[in-house]
């Protein structure tokens, strides 16, 4: 993995080094302050161009174009909200998506490296991490051109694994507020509020690509700001969990990607 991953930087290969255990310890860190942490530098330059040369052709010609208005729960409705309570505001999101089974070598290489889940797993805190049995959102990839944005969600998984793989000429920034919510408290009032522009706590940060970036989605609100220039923002996504033999529904896979498998 050393043609892929900064082994030197990063030494997810020796486990058993103290150099391993201040990165999981420094990452852990992170987690319970941020909410996130970052390692930059984390692809190998060379296997960047290699994952965007796999993924350009096919974002022009295979990708799922997805393109939907929803709130920050991806849901229909919420029972106990009435429907035009602020926290259900409309939102926009397009970009195009590429599934597990059109990502290329460089990134299935990756996800499915155990040194790599096993690394997840530590900082996490957790004995161990799985990939999906599902060959369609084990890995996407997204491209957000022109004018195009993630809005504001809560993730469904507890966290999300992401490698940036080009970043725009502008825009593209992540925004984030984190445990906006709890698993004992919704907390819809300060939801409406963030959406609003109404709360202090707010953060942004831009990556550089090349990024790992490990990030606790479920309770942090979070969104992809508008894409600005010719350049789009390519993003790599890796779906671990913590039971083996994960896989959507059919339903599911047509939703997210225009086909089941």
């Amino acid at each position: 993995m050393q043609h892929i991953i900064d082994l030197d930087t990063y030494p997810l290969d020796r486990p058993d080094s103290p150099a391993y255990a201040t990165l999981v310890a420094e990452a852990r860190a992170a987690l319970a302050r941020d909410g996130m942490f970052s390692l930059p530098g984390f692809l190998r330059p060379a296997a960047q161009a290699a994952a965007l040369a796999d993924l350009t052709p096919r974002f022009d010609s295979e990708a799922f174009v997805h393109a939907r208005s929803h709130n920050i729960y991806f849901r229909k409705e919420v029972p106990e909200l009435p429907a035009d309570h602020p926290a259900l505001r409309l939102h926009v999101s397009s970009n195009r998506t590429l599934c597990g089974d059109q990502t290329g070598a460089v990134l299935d290489s990756l996800y499915t490296w155990p040194a790599f889940a096993a690394f997840l797993a530590a900082t996490m805190d957790k004995p161990a991490l799985h990939v999906m049995d599902d060959p369609l959102a084990r890995v996407n990839a997204m491209r957000y051109g022109p004018g195009e944005a993630l809005n504001w969600h809560f993730d469904r998984s507890e966290f999300t694994t992401t490698v940036l793989l080009q970043a725009p000429d502008a825009g593209g920034l992540f925004e984030y507020r984190t445990d906006l919510r709890s698993d004992s408290d919704p907390n819809y009032d300060r939801v409406a509020a963030m959406l609003r522009g109404e709360d202090p706590a707010l953060q942004a940060i831009t990556l550089t690509p090349g990024t790992l970036n490990v990030f606790r989605g479920r309770n942090t609100a979070h969104r992809v700001t508008p894409v600005v220039g010719d350049t789009p923002r390519v993003v790599a996504v890796f779906s671990y969990y913590d039971r083996p033999g994960v896989r959507m529904t059919a339903e599911e896979q047509r939703g997210f990607y225009g086909r089941s498998a």
